[in-house]
């Protein structure tokens, strides 16, 4: 879809909103030429049910979807860009609406992405106050969380590199992108105009050149390293110790037992991201975050590993491996990217720690977080 209409004259066509609501609401639209919009309004909450968005944008057809929210739960606002993203429907941000925080992931599921400069904000993580969590528990919760929007960036075709400048505003404060940077992270596909913006080089961590003889090539070859080995079984592996097997492939769906970790299950089928598994509670469903795959890679036990970057493709990411100063390895993922990682799989306290040092002497990127790596399928090279 090409957006004819100005980010001021579409917001003169949005309908007044209503008054402020607990829960997340979708107030939907049409302007005088046509174009048929929901506007989601309050904040995400982890227990929000999005099936009355879908129904409501099948049945206007609805083609634009913009936000008015200051966030909330990051998983529930990406459970909604998926299902944006599901839906084929176009993102468009002005700069009059506010979405910041957790909002701006839902953003991001368009299909298509326009934003005036300033209308997407991003900063830290943070707990509400009344919060009871000890350090630990709430240091697990951080970095689980930051690795499952990585995946959800890469899914959306966004540089995952753009969680720097959340990394580096406070909880209490919000950094607004200008349209340079929307345009450089791929957070926007568009101009204002309708022409996609040259989107500049991703920057990349800096890099010591080695001898040719170090190169890392993947040992199954390009052609063959990209397809991923068939899940069949596993167990339940998960930073809190449990899981909640779902009646249907989403958060919010019912649920039907709570598992514990290393809980074993027989995968019937995968699909978006959900397994659908056989228990002794008959079957139901699982985010692929939460297994551990049998016939994959996987890190054994709870040990973790830490992620450093990210590619879409696997010559960037071999390249990558091979310069990089630090031994490392790349693994397939189940999204179809390629991790780098640290080679060393360790304890949660040790990953933390290491992770936290080698940020501090500027080894290791920003961004870079620690894993349990359940997503990780096959690893397809690696600095020995």
């Amino acid at each position: 879809m090409k957006f004819f209409l100005s980010f001021a004259v579409f917001f003169s066509f949005l309908i007044v909103l209503p008054p402020a609501r607990a829960d997340l609401d979708f107030v939907a639209g049409e302007t005088d030429d046509g174009l048929r919009y929901i506007v989601v309004t309050e904040r995400f909450d982890f227990n929000d049910d999005l099936r009355p968005f879908q129904e409501l944008a099948e049945r206007k057809s609805t083609q634009v979807v913009s936000f008015q929210s200051k966030g909330g739960s990051t998983f529930k606002a990406m459970e909604l860009g998926r299902l944006i993203r599901k839906l084929g429907l176009t993102t468009l941000q002005p700069r009059e609406l506010d979405c910041a925080s957790a909002c701006a992931l839902a953003f991001m599921g368009g299909i298509e992405r326009a934003a005036s400069p300033g209308a997407l904000g991003f900063h830290q993580s943070s707990f509400s106050d009344d919060a009871d969590f000890d350090v630990s528990t709430a240091v697990s919760m951080i970095q689980r969380a930051m690795a499952d929007v990585v995946v959800y960036m890469q899914e959306m075709g966004i540089d995952p590199s753009l969680l720097q400048i959340a990394l580096k505003t406070r909880p209490d404060d919000m950094s607004y992108l200008s349209g340079e940077e929307m345009a450089r992270y791929g957070v926007t596909t568009q101009s204002k105009a309708g022409s996609a913006p040259k989107r500049s080089e991703a920057k990349t961590f800096p890099r010591q050149p080695r001898s040719p003889a170090a190169k890392q090539t993947s040992p199954l070859g390009f052609a063959d390293h990209s397809r991923l080995p068939e899940a069949r079984t596993g167990e339940v592996r998960h930073a809190e110790g449990f899981v909640l097997l779902r009646h249907a492939p989403s958060a919010s769906a019912a649920a039907i037992a709570r598992l514990p970790n290393n809980y074993r299950i027989q995968i019937m089928e995968s699909s978006d991201r959900w397994y659908r598994v056989k228990t002794e509670f008959g079957l139901g469903h699982l985010h692929h975050t939460w297994v551990r795959v049998d016939q994959f890679d996987a890190t054994p036990g709870m040990q973790r590993l830490i992620q450093i970057k990210s590619f879409s493709n696997a010559p960037e990411a071999f390249e990558f491996a091979s310069a990089f100063p630090l031994p490392v390895s790349v693994f397939l993922a189940t999204n179809g990217w390629y991790a780098i990682t640290l080679v060393e799989a360790l304890d949660l306290a040790s990953a933390l720690e290491k992770t936290r040092r080698l940020k501090r002497i500027g080894s290791i990127p920003e961004d870079s977080f620690v894993t349990l790596g359940n997503t990780y399928a096959r690893r397809v090279c690696c600095n020995n």
